[in-house]
């Protein structure tokens, strides 16, 4: 479709490779958590772990989100076709639904256990930095195909604002993996809004209860509004990864592309 080509092709993806750069630099800077394995050689396994993931986000992904955003335009369905507004006020309404049902996804990612099969992926990586946040498993990403388009359905969002809250999502995803050491105080003023590193770093911790907790993507105060929200615990003190795939020889790209196929094994194994 030439919208997402205008949008998110010529616009979107130059924004969002220059956030990945300059979070590269930052974290390379001011390191928030010390890396125990090789960040080259993560670069390498994430990005081709990444790479039939994102081939569907731009080939399937996206094409189906803004062809029903489309559809609901032109029938008058969804939320916000049906009540009077200002073209902002429902800008906001769809960017909330959307965030909003992304938090509750991610929350099924964690309680659905063939979901976690494949989300599994994502948690498997022992540090944390920006590349983790290109660490999907194409399995995710298809199951994300029927939830993700039926909220935009559902809410009723344009084609122009689908593929900006996209961008949206994509840049804040990169900025909450990433391993950049903020002030303290200046973090803990940002993530009363928006998700931050040292809030998501707590989420990737191999203590299960943790792991459990900060799940919104951009707004941070969807936690709070559900009570899963946890910031009370020092980044020194984070072990990220999940114990039971704690081998860095064994977190290959082969692996991790089969493992949602293998028998899983449990959290403290």
């Amino acid at each position: 479709m030439g919208i997402i080509n205008r949008v998110f092709d010529k616009k979107g993806a130059p924004v969002l490779a220059g956030v990945f750069v300059t979070l590269f630099i930052a974290e390379s800077v001011r390191r928030l958590r010390k890396l125990r394995q090789s960040r080259i050689d993560r670069i390498k396994i994430n990005s081709a772990v990444a790479v039939p993931s994102f081939s569907l986000l731009r080939l399937l992904l996206l094409p189906v989100m803004v062809k029903l955003a489309f559809i609901t335009r032109k029938n008058h369905w969804g939320i916000n076709h049906q009540y009077p507004a200002n073209p902002l006020f429902k800008t906001i309404v769809a960017f909330l639904f959307l965030d909003y049902t992304n938090y509750l996804w991610h929350r099924l990612n964690h309680k659905i256990p063939l979901l976690w099969r494949f989300h599994l992926v994502h948690h498997t990586d022992i540090d944390l930095d920006v590349s983790t946040a290109f660490r999907f498993h194409f399995g995710e990403l298809i199951g994300s195909v029927f939830f993700r388009g039926a909220c935009v359905f559902i809410s009723g969002a344009t084609p122009i604002e689908v593929l900006l809250y996209e961008i949206l999502f994509e840049a804040e995803t990169q900025f909450h993996h990433s391993n950049w050491k903020l002030p303290h105080a200046f973090e803990n003023r940002l993530n009363k809004i928006i998700v931050t590193p040292r809030m998501h770093g707590i989420h990737h911790s191999n203590v299960k209860r943790e792991t459990d907790s900060n799940y919104a993507v951009i707004f941070s105060f969807w936690d709070r509004i559900h009570c899963t929200i946890d910031l009370d615990k020092p980044q020194e003190q984070i072990v990220i990864g999940v114990p039971s795939y704690n081998d860095p020889k064994e977190m290959t790209s082969r692996f991790l592309l089969k493992l949602p196929f293998t028998k899983i094994r449990s959290w403290d194994q």
